[in-house]
Formats: C-alpha cells, structure tokens, sequence
C-alpha cells in the first residue's frame, strides 16, 4: 500500500474526539483508557527506551516507513544516545517516554526497537503524566514492560506490534490502519504461506487446551514478563486473556519461564493462554530434549482454560498488532482471537 492509498484509506476514520473508557473491565483492575486514533498529518515520536540504535540509518529507515503512512515522525531528544548496550541513561531514555506523553503536538509514540532496558527505566516513568494524556503506543519484545505497567498502572491501552525497525510492508501498514486509525475489531488467524499446497505446512496454529474465552488481553514477550514477577507493575492477571511469545530462547528456558508464571499464580488466575511464534527456540543438543509443544501440553493443559499455540504474532515479519488493556475473545480450536471492542476513539 503506498502512501497516498494509506491517506485515503485513513482519512474516514478522522472522527471521534473524545475519550471514553474501554468496557467489562474487572474490577480489580484500572478501568482501561483508550487512546485517540491516528490520522494522516499527526506527529509521532520516535523513542529508543530500551537498546541502543547503532546505526542512523535505521532511524531514517523507520522514519521514512511512517512518513509513507502519513505520520510526522519527531525523534526524541536522546534516540541515538549510547550508554553500554543501551540507548542512554536510564534516566534520559525515561525523560523522552514523558516528554512523549505530556508533548500536546505528539499524537502517538513508536518504540523503534526493543532488546533489553525496558525494566531499567519503570521507576522514572511519570504514571500521573501518561495517566492524564493517553497516547498510542506501538511496540513489542522488550517494550512488553512499557505495555503492561503502563496499563497496570494507569489502564492505557497499548499496542503489541511491530517496532520502528521492524519491516513494515502491506501486512503491517493495513494492521495499523485497520486497529490503531480506524478502530476495526480484527480479528488474528494463520494464513497459509504456501500457494496450491493442499493442506497448511507452515504458520500453523495447534491447540493445547480446546475451548473458548473471553477476557482482556495482557503480556507478550514471556521472558520479559517473567523478568518483572515480583514487581509492582505487572497487572491483576485474574480472568485475562494471556499472550505470549518470544525468540532466540533454547526450550529448556521457555521451560522455566513458564514454571516461573506457574510457581507464581498467573498461569492459574488466567482465562486463556494464546502463545504465538517462538521463533528461533531450539531444542538443546543431547539425549531426552523435548519439542516446546510438549512443554506448552506439561503447563498448559491442566489448566483447564483454552490454549492454543502457534499464533500470528511475535518476532515473525507479519506481526499482527493486538491491543493490551481490551476485551477479546478467543477459540483454541479455530486458531483465533477477536478483538470485542475498539482500541480506540
């Protein structure tokens, strides 16, 4: 989709101004704030709050992908900051997520990648500034502890998806034009990836656990959220729809993340579990491995909630884009989950 298709695809959803809360919310929780929705002509900022961007490049890539969709991209103050492995101070990376949500101009905000720093900057996040100005926020990986505390926190819905950096081509322009400029309930189910193949060889969805759920969706990358148990800014996971998904892990430790939500009481608090890809996670080499289906079946399966692996999220280059802090609902069966409400106004 180029660019002036994108704007006209856009421009009918320029309507609806005001903030209303998301509904079927528990009540422990926050009641979920939705943001405004994107349209053509509004700023973005482009952040880095967790590794560091080595080459410029990359930014001028993820700037030029955003103009293309009618956004103005404004880079924060410290984006190609470089402290160790990370993208500045934790303290300044902080300072450009505020500056971000108490700028008026700034209408949305992209994380340009993730890696690894995200835990690092929670205590100097102003939750009373973000709170009060409700933004999108788009990212996944290491941005699941921005998603979750700042829902946790606050109840802003955020944006499971693609990075600044990802690669952002038809499949991802039209999931953010469908779920973040128009407010389309979507709805996520495998595709094939093989034309005239008689039945689906790859991208297949397997279900753990059969059945159907309703609940508002949390998570993402399952070694980040293991990495904040303990922590104050992970949210009430009583009845929610569980997402989870990672990359670059061996099976073994997808094994002791998921005994690590067991031992804590998430896994037994939830409504669903819905797993995406783990991409790059292999066996580790030796006698008696085994396949992450068998560690999905060990955890999740006497749950007793559905659970399906296999989804069309994560570190894939068709990442679909899935709102945190909303109501969806989810059939392990049919490999799917929809969205039950706008994520935003």
């Amino acid at each position: 989709m180029d660019r002036r298709a994108f704007i006209k695809a856009t421009a009918v959803s320029a309507l609806a101004t005001q903030l209303v809360p998301a509904t079927s919310i528990a009540a422990a929780d926050k009641r979920s704030m939705v943001p405004k929705r994107l349209q053509a002509g509004d700023k973005v900022a482009a952040i880095a709050p967790a590794s560091a961007i080595f080459d410029p490049v990359e930014l001028e890539i993820a700037k030029e992908s955003f103009e293309a969709l009618g956004l103005q991209v404004v880079p924060g103050k410290h984006v190609l900051d470089r402290h160790g492995y990370l993208a500045g101070k934790d303290e300044d990376r902080a300072a450009d997520i505020n500056a971000a949500f108490a700028d008026p101009s700034i209408k949305g905000i992209i994380a340009l990648r993730g890696g690894w720093g995200c835990n690092r900057v929670l205590p100097y996040l102003d939750f009373d500034t973000i709170g009060k100005n409700p933004k999108v926020l788009l990212g996944y990986s290491d941005i699941t502890a921005l998603l979750n505390s700042m829902y946790k926190e606050t109840g802003l819905v955020s944006f499971h998806g693609p990075v600044g950096l990802s690669y952002w081509g038809d499949f991802q322009a039209d999931q953010l034009r469908r779920v973040v400029f128009e407010g389309e309930q979507t709805m996520m189910q495998n595709y094939p990836q093989e034309e005239g193949a008689l039945a689906m060889r790859s991208n297949r969805a397997r279900t753990v656990k059969s059945g159907k759920a309703r609940g508002i969706l949390v998570g993402g990358n399952l070694t980040v959220l293991t990495s904040m148990i303990g922590s104050p800014y992970v949210p009430d996971m009583r009845g929610k729809i569980l997402l989870l998904e990672d990359v670059g892990e061996t099976i073994y430790r997808i094994d002791r993340y998921m005994s690590t939500l067991q031992m804590a009481g998430i896994l037994d608090q939830v409504a669903g579990v819905v797993f995406g890809h783990c991409t790059k996670c292999e066996p580790q080499k030796g006698y008696g491995g085994f396949t992450l289906m068998e560690v999905m079946e060990h955890y999740l399966r006497p749950l007793n909630v559905p659970s399906y692996y296999g989804a069309q999220f994560g570190h894939i280059k068709d990442n679909h884009i899935l709102p945190v802090g909303i109501e969806a609902e989810m059939d392990a069966d049919a490999g799917t989950l929809r969205l039950l409400e706008p994520a935003v106004v």
